[in-house]
C-alpha cells in the first residue's frame, strides 16, 4: 500500500516519482486525506530537487483530473486558450479574444482576478456595470455555441487541486518551483478543455520571471507538457520591464482596449495583440501560415468585426453596453493630475514593478484575496523606453480618489522614470518564440 511519507522521501532523495505515486499524492491531498504539512514537505522537496518533464506532465494531468474536465468538443472543432503569466498594463485578452472570434474561431476563456502587482482581466471587465463573470458551466457552453465568444471567471470545479496547492505554496515559500508553476498553469488549461494554447511568458522586473533564462526554462517546460499530453502550445517571451501599452488600472485599461478595437491604441500594445491573435488563428487551422493569419486578424481589426464581437459579448453577459459605446460614462477618479518631464533627454527606464505596485496602492488592485477594487484609479504612462522627451512635456498622469494617495503615487511614479542625455535603444516587445 502506498504511503505519503514514502513519496516525500523518494522526492527528497532526488528519485523520479511514478505516475501512480503522483496520482495517489494529488488525489489524497485534494480529498483531505494527506494533510497540509505533508504536502508542504513534498512541495519543498520538488522545489529543491526538481522534476523530469514526464513527472511534471503527470503532475499536471493529476491536477487537471482532480475535478471536472470541460469538454467543448460538441461546440468547437478546436478548443483554444491564451494565458499570460501576469504583468503590468496587460489587457491583451480584451483585444485578442474578439480578434480571434471575429476570424471565425469560437473562443471561450476563463480568466482570473488580479493579485499582487499584476492586474486581473475580470477586474477590468467588471468596470462595465452589470457585466457577469460568474457564468455557470451551462451558460458558458451555451454562449460559446451561440455567439462564439465568452470571457468569464473560472469554475471552482476545475482543477481544485491547483487552488489548494497554490494556497499552500503561497505560505510555504515554494511558489518559485518551475514544475509547480508549469503544472499550475497547464492543469487549468487542460481542465478547461484547451487543445491549442498560446502562452505569453512575461520577462523583466514587472514579471514573475525576472530573467530571460528562467523564462526560457519555464517556456520549454510548458511546451513539453503540452506535447507529452497531446496538445499544442507556443510560448511568446515578452518584455515586462516597462508597462504594456500606456494605461495601468481597471477602467483605464478597458478604455485603452476599446480604443485599440476602434483602430487606435499604443503601438506596442497593438502589435502584441496582433501577434498573439495571429498564432491562435494559425494553430486553430483557420490560416495556412502565420502571414495569412496575421492578414486575417489585421482585417478583423480594420473592418470593425472584432469590435462587434466584443460588444456582442458584453451584451450577452449582462453588461450595460452604453458604457462601452460612450466610454466617458466609465468610472472616473476624483483627482486627475499630469506630471511633466523636468529636463530634456531619453527615457532609459520605466520600472514596471513600481508602476504596478503604485497602481495597487491607489486601489486598483488587491493586497490580499477578497479586497475590494477601485475601478476608476490608475496611471497613464505617456512614453516608452527609448523615447526622447522635452522638459515640460507630459510624462505620466495619476488618477486617484484621495489627495494623499495622489501625492504618494506621484513621488513613486516619478522615481520609476529615468531620463538621461545619452540616446538609448527601445526595449524589444518579444525576446523569442518557443514552440
Amino acid at each position: 500500500m502506498m504511503k505519503a511519507v514514502d513519496i516525500i522521501i523518494k522526492k527528497r532523495d532526488k528519485q523520479e516519482l511514478s505516475k501512480d505515486e503522483i496520482d495517489f499524492f494529488i488525489h489524497g491531498f485534494t480529498a483531505g486525506d494527506i494533510p497540509d504539512y505533508q504536502a508542504a514537505a513534498w512541495a519543498m522537496a520538488v522545489l529543491l530537487n526538481g522534476m523530469t518533464d514526464q513527472e511534471t506532465t503527470n503532475l499536471t494531468l493529476a491536477m487537471a483530473h482532480s475535478g471536472e474536465i470541460l469538454d467543448l468538443s460538441d461546440v468547437v472543432d478546436i478548443c483554444l486558450d491564451k494565458h499570460s503569466t501576469g504583468g503590468v498594463g496587460d489587457k491583451t485578452t480584451l483585444v485578442v479574444e474578439p480578434l480571434v472570434a471575429a476570424c471565425g474561431l469560437p473562443f471561450g476563456k476563463m480568466s482570473g482576478r488580479g493579485l499582487g502587482f499584476s492586474g486581473g482581466t475580470l477586474d477590468k471587465m467588471e468596470s462595465i456595470p452589470g457585466y457577469r463573470v460568474d457564468l455557470t458551466r451551462e451558460e458558458f457552453i451555451q454562449q460559446l455555441k451561440t455567439i462564439g465568444i465568452v470571457l468569464s471567471g473560472q469554475s471552482g470545479d476545475l482543477a481544485p487541486a491547483d487552488g489548494k496547492m497554490y494556497a499552500l505554496r503561497d505560505v510555504t515559500g515554494t511558489v518559485p518551483s518551475m514544475p509547480l508553476i508549469a503544472s499550475s498553469v497547464m492543469s487549468k488549461k487542460i481542465a478547461g478543455g484547451a487543445q491549442v494554447i498560446v502562452l505569453d511568458v512575461k520577462v523583466g522586473v514587472g514579471a514573475f520571471m525576472t530573467t530571460l533564462e528562467d523564462a526560457r526554462i519555464l517556456s520549454r517546460l510548458l511546451v513539453s507538457i503540452a506535447q507529452i499530453s497531446g496538445r499544442k502550445a507556443v510560448c511568446m517571451l515578452s518584455d515586462m520591464n516597462q508597462p504594456l501599452g500606456n494605461a495601468v488600472g481597471n477602467s483605464l485599461e478597458l478604455l485603452e482596449a476599446i480604443d485599440t478595437l476602434h483602430g487606435g491604441g499604443p503601438n506596442d500594445f497593438v502589435e502584441h495583440c496582433l501577434s498573439a491573435a495571429a498564432y491562435l488563428v494559425m494553430l486553430g487551422k483557420k490560416a495556412k501560415n502565420l502571414i495569412q493569419a496575421r492578414q486575417m486578424v489585421e482585417d478583423a481589426l480594420k473592418n470593425g468585426k472584432a469590435w462587434e464581437k466584443f460588444r456582442q459579448m458584453v451584451i450577452t453577459q449582462g453588461g450595460d453596453v452604453k458604457f462601452i459605446d460612450q466610454p466617458d460614462l466609465l468610472p472616473k477618479a476624483r483627482f486627475i493630475e499630469t506630471t511633466n518631464a523636468d529636463k530634456n533627454g531619453f527615457v532609459h527606464w520605466i520600472d514596471a514593478r513600481i508602476i504596478g505596485e503604485t497602481s495597487v496602492d491607489l486601489g486598483a488592485g488587491r493586497a490580499k484575496k477578497g479586497d475590494p477594487v477601485d475601478h476608476a484609479v490608475g496611471i497613464i504612462v505617456h512614453h516608452k523606453v527609448g523615447d526622447y522627451v522635452i522638459a515640460g512635456e507630459p510624462l505620466f498622469t495619476i488618477h486617484a480618489n484621495s489627495q494623499e494617495k495622489l501625492g504618494l503615487a506621484n513621488r513613486q511614479v516619478r522615481q520609476a522614470h529615468k531620463i538621461e542625455e545619452e540616446k538609448c535603444e527601445p526595449l524589444p516587445l518579444f525576446y523569442e518564440i518557443v514552440d
